[in-house]
């Protein structure tokens, strides 16, 4: 039977009446098809209401099993004309589909340490303070096809799980668990204690090939901010700088980008190794 996350009204009365003022003002807009879909089966969040266009002949496959998804789950499903879906995801792509939901949930941080502790094949991402919630949400979405054990963001003067970052991970986010931490370097210590190396992408006359570390054991992967790279602090704790050779006339890749190459290498080097 699907959970029912559905926090709303259940009874008439003065208590529905204030319960759904107060609902009104809870959540986080997430909006896009595909990100909606995956916040609509993943169950992990409380949702509030589907906000959909109203009902019409030939509507799409997609809009029809977003309505049988919030069916299943209970949740009520609210028909907006297409511009004022306009206005509420304020002039955002949405495709029809917005949800509102409570906001992300993050994994405790000592869960993630034990599962290093315990997985000798695990795998982790760690955020040096990434700001841009497009390179944060397509990282989101590569750890979660490359099968990460979790990513771990810093608090403050980082971008987190915003809606933006939903939305650019196409709602892989929603299955992927990540840790929010105070302090980037002291977590990357800690997971170096469970038996973590730490590879941090990054140029510089120490850093050797992306593809001649070695990632088949329990491996963490650090990338840093758009335009600053890794912070002095967060490359030090690293046991290995890796660079990706540039043979053109660019000097660096997106932050994104080059986090998915490594990622796919480090599932080369586990599928070749048997792991």
């Amino acid at each position: 039977m699907a959970k029912n996350l559905y926090k709303g009204p259940r009874d008439g009365g003065e208590n529905a009446e204030a319960r759904q003022t107060q609902n009104a003002r809870e959540g986080e807009w997430i909006y896009g098809r595909r990100p909606v879909a995956e916040v609509l089966r993943a169950g992990s969040r409380t949702i509030y209401e589907l906000v959909l266009p109203p009902r019409a002949p030939g509507e799409s496959d997609d809009i029809a099993e977003l309505r049988a998804l919030a069916r299943a789950r209970e949740v009520p499903v609210r028909a907006l004309e297409r511009d004022r879906l306009d206005r509420l995801c304020r002039g955002g792509h949405h495709q029809g589909a917005a949800v509102r939901v409570s906001p992300f949930a993050y994994a405790p941080f000592a869960d993630l340490l034990e599962e290093a502790r315990d997985n000798p094949s695990a795998l982790f991402v760690v955020l040096d303070h990434l700001t841009d919630p497009q390179n944060v949400g397509t990282i989101l979405r590569t750890a979660n096809a490359a099968g990460a054990t979790g990513v771990i963001v810093a608090e403050d003067r980082a971008c987190g799980v915003t809606p933006a970052a939903v939305r650019a991970s196409a709602g892989a986010s929603e299955t992927l668990r990540v840790a929010r931490v105070v302090n980037i370097v002291r977590a990357m210590e800690d997971l170096k204690k469970a038996g973590v190396w730490l590879t941090g992408l990054d140029f510089g006359d120490d850093a050797r090939d992306y593809d001649a570390v070695d990632y088949t054991g329990a491996a963490g992967l650090v990338v840093g901010a758009e335009g600053d790279g890794l912070s002095r602090l967060a490359r030090r704790t690293c046991d290995f700088v890796a660079r990706l050779p540039m043979l053109g006339a660019v000097e660096s890749l997106n932050a994104s980008v080059a986090a998915a190459i490594a990622m796919y290498e480090i599932v080369r080097q586990r599928r070749s190794a048997g792991r």
